[in-house]
């Protein structure tokens, strides 16, 4: 062989050489790179499924190693009835719900990754008869319901028939916010929380003597309703679906109405318009870790900056208000009205001892 071939083989060679020593290094470095994930099983609130179904949130989850899967279930029944020894964490939508739970799987600590007000999906027309009767005004591009003049309404038994200068809802039907069942539901809860509110002269109920007192006053704003759905999805629904004759007026999640309207969702007509009840009250979304890989889902919630932006999607507010309304106005969606007089909802104890009350004047008992 002569001298020139020996030193091309030599070279091809050590090129092959090479070739085999940074293939074995990618395959390494690509083994190393998959980050093996751990699944983690959590039962959420129905509101929150679109978020976690999007696939963004997935990929989030999966960047940072958990693949987590949810069951949904009605706030009230995920702390009283839903067995939690087969989850990671638990996320209702309201705080009591939450406490109930972490009092009773002594959790060290909980998330509140977001959370929203709530407010009435209603129609143009509804608004005009209200604003009418003194029952609802204008604030900041949006209109408020008066919750105080509203029950009285209630209390009357009132029809919208009865309403003085009804031409464009002349409904021989009861004065009535649709809501979820109060049984099971945290939306329906905080619909109590609301009314509780008020007819406690303006004081958050807080012992069980005053809330038995105040359950049966309260109740007819859900015994009047008759059936009653589970998830806040249902009512909300059949407002964009079925229109004005069936809800004129629907207790929802602020983050329901907007989530559609920032997407330009086309169920959302030019008839249809937000409300907001005076007062009002936050619905925290409160995740109690149950074990370490719960503990380690919210603390990404909350800090994951993805996730939070994603949350932002679906109509939540975060702790980034600049975010939020930013991410309305990039849509064209006009600012929410400044809520001044947000309440708290009751404990968890004096909230059961109503809905409680209030399920036993259902079963044809006294409260």
């Amino acid at each position: 062989m002569s001298a020139v071939n020996r030193v091309l083989g030599l070279a091809l060679a050590a090129l092959l050489a090479l070739g085999v020593v940074i293939a074995v290094g990618l395959s390494i470095a690509g083994k190393l790179s998959v980050r093996p994930l751990t699944t983690v099983h959590g039962v959420i609130g129905s509101e929150k499924q679109p978020f976690f179904q999007d696939p963004a949130v997935i990929a989030a989850f999966h960047r940072n190693g958990y693949d987590v899967q949810v069951d949904t279930a009605g706030s009230r029944q995920i702390a009283t009835s839903v067995d939690l020894s087969h989850y990671d964490f638990a996320f209702p939508a309201g705080v009591p719900a939450a406490q109930k739970i972490q009092a009773d799987h002594h959790a060290k600590a909980v998330y509140q990754p977001f959370y929203t007000p709530m407010a009435i999906a209603t129609w143009k027309p509804i608004v005009a008869l209200l604003e009418a009767n003194g029952i609802a005004s204008e604030q900041g591009g949006y209109p408020i319901l008066d919750m105080q003049k509203y029950l009285a309404l209630v209390d009357k038994n009132t029809r919208w028939s009865d309403l003085a200068n009804n031409s464009l809802y002349n409904a021989n039907k009861s004065v009535l916010i649709t809501s979820t069942d109060v049984r099971t539901s945290n939306s329906a809860a905080m619909y109590l929380s609301i009314a509780s509110y008020v007819d406690n002269s303006n004081n958050i109920v807080a012992d069980d003597t005053t809330a038995a007192q105040v359950a049966p006053k309260v109740a007819p704003i859900f015994l009047r309703q008759g059936f009653t759905q589970t998830s806040s999805e249902g009512p909300f629904t059949d407002y964009l679906t079925i229109g004005i004759g069936t809800a004129p007026m629907v207790m929802i999640y602020e983050a329901q109405y907007l989530a559609l309207q920032t997407a330009h969702d086309p169920s959302l007509t030019s008839q249809m318009v937000l409300m907001y009840p005076n007062p009002t009250v936050y619905s925290k979304h409160t995740l109690v870790p149950l074990n370490g890989k719960g503990d380690e889902i919210g603390r990404l919630l909350l800090q994951d900056k993805d996730l939070q932006q994603l949350a932002v999607k679906y109509g939540f507010r975060t702790a980034d208000t600049a975010g939020f309304n930013k991410y309305l106005a990039d849509r064209g969606v006009p600012q929410p009205p400044a809520l001044v007089n947000v309440i708290d909802p009751p404990a968890y104890e004096p909230l059961e001892t109503m809905i409680n009350a209030i399920d036993q004047l259902y079963k044809g008992g006294t409260a």
